[in-house]
């Protein structure tokens, strides 16, 4: 199985500040790569620089086959992306929304609308097609701006966050979204704040601190480098302490502290 992405040691700086400090890994084509941790991580600045938004200071990095740098234009027409916010236009319908975004990758008239179409009922959204983006709900505007990434239908998906500030049963069903398109046979490379969301969608997680890489495995893995379960006890009478102590030592791996 070939690799669908490679970055081998990103480097991008913003002033005295380090965004990506030597970071690299692969994609292998068809699976699904979760980059997991916190604000100011360096997540979003890897999907940038491998979208071509962005230009390394330092390494290099192929999507599709294509250096991101030397082949920034050929690129484009291979990725979908989906950044944090969903990029629509509120005064367009969501028909309208998709329709431009067709004719931008010079698909035509003709095609592009019946592009709209074909999503519009795959992402559940034919009864608000011709309604105007601005009353949509968070999670229509998302399925909506996923929908956007897949246009073109690219070989490789590019989505930040696509959850953040959806309510459960809307993270639900784009989950169940995502994982449709992983089962078609699209590469994903996914951003997330979320272990449970790297869990349930990604085939590997890396974890990236500081633009750095500091853990990669799968879900599994990561979980038994982090160690087993923890119970706290709380006890109303201080007396009672050592005989809470002595019922827990049966069943603790370690010392009860």
């Amino acid at each position: 199985m070939s690799d669908a992405i490679t970055a081998e040691g990103l480097v991008k700086r913003y002033g005295e500040v380090t965004a990506l400090d030597g970071l690299s890994f692969t994609v292998p084509r068809g699976t699904v790569l979760a980059l997991l941790g916190p604000n100011g991580a360096g997540k979003t600045t890897t999907v940038r620089v491998l979208t071509t938004l962005l230009r390394p200071d330092g390494g290099r990095a192929t999507v599709a086959g294509y250096d991101v740098v030397g082949d920034a234009r050929r690129l484009r027409s291979s990725i979908g992306l989906s950044g944090q916010y969903a990029a629509v236009d509120e005064h367009l319908t969501g028909a309208e929304n998709l329709e431009m975004i067709g004719r931008l990758y010079h698909l035509g008239a003709r095609r592009s609308k019946a592009r709209a179409r074909e999503l519009l009922e795959r992402f559940d959204l034919t009864d608000a097609a011709d309604r105007p983006v601005k009353g949509y709900s968070g999670g229509m505007r998302r399925r909506v701006d996923l929908a956007g990434a897949l246009v073109a239908d690219p070989p490789v998906l590019f989505l930040d966050e696509p959850t953040t500030g959806l309510d459960p049963r809307a993270r639900a069903a784009l989950w169940d979204t995502i994982s449709e398109l992983v089962a078609a046979g699209s590469t994903l490379l996914l951003t997330t704040q979320y272990m449970e969301e790297a869990d349930h969608l990604a085939d590997q997680i890396m974890v990236v601190d500081h633009g750095r890489a500091i853990a990669r495995g799968t879900a599994d893995e990561l979980k038994d480098q982090v160690g087993g379960s923890r119970i706290e006890l709380t006890v109303t009478d201080a007396a009672e302490l050592e005989t809470a102590r002595q019922a827990l030592a049966r069943f603790a791996a370690g010392a009860v502290r």
